[in-house]
């Protein structure tokens, strides 16, 4: 299984083991509710570097270890680390093995965190890599559209937003391939998927590529919602031209089927409308909060 293993994307994760992380997920969401102490990661500690800014995933990760009964150290921004001082990944991973068994990075580069679990022999797990890839955020995707409709396979999933540079879309593109089901993808011209994730997909995938969010409302299961990222554009005009660009507000639950929902990585801007909290589609707080039962599961099986 994942013993001992780094995870830099998705491909790194098969679905055997894809399927053993979700039982064990909910062996560790019935844990969590039952107020059960674990001491599974008694003396293991986990070492977190956060390059980017992160709420959910820092703390989901940190939080995961700490209810697991294991302790974390963490550098929260690169301005409180050696990386201010010009110190390389390279040096910082090779330090790190010494104080950490296991290891969590968000980077702004893309590959930052392959490239890191080239220099370490401690596992490394990708807390999301500029535009490239965030592999537990589409395990605790696949995982909550499981736990919400009780099946991946037969499911439409239309996603919406900034599919250009949505790490979080990477990765979960690349995994709903693998199963039974069809995509739809909503975004301004300039946001379209990449073309190099595109060509990573299997031919016999069926994947529309559409402007119009309304045309595909009425068939989707899981309507996939994304934020215009402003911190990936190098010019304002650029991002000032698509920001509100789709809105999902009442309306648009009205027209989605009885039995489906509505998903979002978060955090959100204006994408999601305050009113659609509310509504028992809205699966996105549910879908953060199982951000802690999945990494559990994860640790548990990378660490043994």
């Amino acid at each position: 299984m994942l013993r001992n293993r780094s995870v830099v994307s998705i491909a790194d994760i098969g679905n055997d083991e894809l399927s053993e992380i979700f039982r064990i997920a909910d062996d560790m969401e019935k844990s969590l509710k039952s107020g059960k102490s674990l001491a599974l990661m008694n003396g293991k500690i986990m070492a977190t570097f956060f390059y980017e800014p992160s709420t959910r995933t820092r703390l989901s990760f940190e939080s995961a270890m700490h209810r697991l009964g294991g302790s974390v150290i963490s550098v929260a921004e690169a301005k409180s680390s050696s990386f201010a001082k010009g110190e390389t990944l390279a040096d910082t991973v090779r330090m790190a093995e010494g104080y950490s068994d296991i290891i969590v990075i968000r980077h702004s580069m893309e590959g930052a965190a392959r490239l890191a679990s080239r220099f370490t022999n401690k596992p490394i797990i990708n807390a999301g890599d500029g535009s490239g890839q965030h592999p537990t955020q589409t395990v605790l995707d696949l995982y909550t559209i499981k736990k919400e409709l009780g099946d991946i396979n037969g499911k439409t999933v239309t996603i919406v937003g900034d599919l250009r540079y949505g790490r979080t879309v990477h990765s979960l593109l690349l995994a709903l391939a693998r199963f039974d089901t069809k995509v739809n993808l909503v975004s301004p011209p300039m946001l379209k998927i990449p073309d190099y994730v595109m060509s990573m997909l299997p031919r016999d995938f069926r994947v529309d590529v559409v402007d119009d969010l309304q045309s595909v409302i009425e068939d989707t299961d899981v309507l996939y919602v994304t934020r215009i990222q402003k911190e990936r554009f190098s010019d304002p005009n650029e991002y000032q031209s698509v920001i509100g660009s789709y809105s999902i507000s009442n309306e648009t639950v009205g027209s989605m089927k009885q039995k489906s929902i509505i998903m979002h990585p978060l955090p959100r801007v204006d994408e999601i409308l305050p009113e659609v909290d509310l509504s028992p589609k809205a699966a996105y707080f549910r879908q953060a909060n199982n951000g802690v039962p999945v990494r559990m599961a994860m640790i548990s099986l990378i660490l043994g």
